[in-house]
């Protein structure tokens, strides 16, 4: 059986299941797609390959491989893109929390269920319909939890709002002991630039004390302030626009010292560097292309 063991970002990975894009199925048509990025990709004729996206999570494998991490994949279905499990689930403490996804999705759990056959029941969680909830939102970081989320009016019309009021009320409910932080994001289903898909689009807690931030993902300003200042200023590395679109914020730490980069990130990359980081860089381009990145292809089982 696995003890779920997941309260940071940042602590030594040592299982984690990785998405898997074998049979990713056809490009989609414009009204599949789920956010902005992906239909402008399509829209382009630049949508990625499946040939390139295995690779890319092929050299995501290595580098787990590398620290010792036990790496589960999701079995394969057909014509079904796969890479983003983050999206399906995530782990608080010990309990696996089954995401409320686009019901298009929900074959991706089953998809699964070998991982969860080797975990407790008592420690999978599902929430009610009215929750509606996924992992890019949601960041434990020690005595709090951090959620992305979106609770203006026209949550409704947002495909791009994955997040809801609801689901804020049902983690604070699971783990009443404790913080949970909410942080309003600016959606748009039209403009990538613009959307801030999931909380891990426009900021990522590091090791050492550090974050990366994107200002203009965040609706409040005093939301984004109080990140800062949580982190203090001197130690949070601020995106722009452009890097936000790229994916910069969703980077992702087999520890405190070890992140996993995209190789073309080369002004966060010489940073982490700066700071004492270990970077292992990926080729990752093609996949952001779907509006996800490293930290969107992996579901964290257990950090020690």
């Amino acid at each position: 059986m696995l003890q779920l063991n997941i309260n940071d970002e940042i602590s030594p990975l040592k299982a984690v299941v990785l998405g898997i894009a074998k049979s990713s199925g056809p490009t989609p048509t414009l009204e599949e797609a789920y956010d902005p990025k992906s239909k402008e990709h399509i829209k382009a004729g630049t949508y990625p390959l499946e040939a390139d996206m295995i690779e890319e999570m092929e050299a995501f494998k290595n580098v787990f491989e590398k620290y010792d991490v036990k790496v589960f994949r999701p079995e394969v279905l057909e014509d079904c893109n796969q890479i983003f499990t983050r999206d399906i689930a995530f782990v608080i403490e010990d309990k696996l929390i089954k995401a409320n996804i686009l019901p298009d999705r929900e074959q991706e759990v089953e998809a699964i269920l070998h991982v969860l056959d080797k975990i407790d029941d008592d420690n999978i969680l599902t929430p009610p319909d009215d929750v509606h909830v996924e992992g890019g939102d949601v960041m434990p970081w020690n005595d709090y939890i951090f959620v992305g989320t979106y609770t203006a009016d026209d949550y409704p019309s947002y495909i791009t709002a994955r997040t809801n009021k609801a689901a804020v009320e049902y983690l604070t409910k699971q783990f009443p002991h404790k913080t949970i932080k909410s942080f309003e994001l600016r959606k748009s289903n039209t403009v990538a630039k613009d959307n801030a898909l999931h909380l891990d689009c426009c900021f990522q807690p590091l090791g050492k004390g550090k974050a990366i931030i994107h200002k203009n993902g965040f609706l409040v300003e005093e939301e984004y302030q109080w990140l800062v200042d949580f982190f203090g200023k001197e130690n949070v590395f601020e995106i722009d626009a452009v890097e936000m679109y790229h994916m910069y914020s969703n980077v992702f730490s087999i520890s405190p010292d070890v992140v996993v980069s995209e190789q073309n990130f080369t002004r966060l990359n010489n940073w982490l560097r700066e700071q004492g980081f270990t970077v292992e860089e990926i080729p990752y381009a093609e996949i952001s292309k779907q509006e996800g990145l490293l930290r969107c292809s992996t579901l964290p089982l257990i950090r020690d």
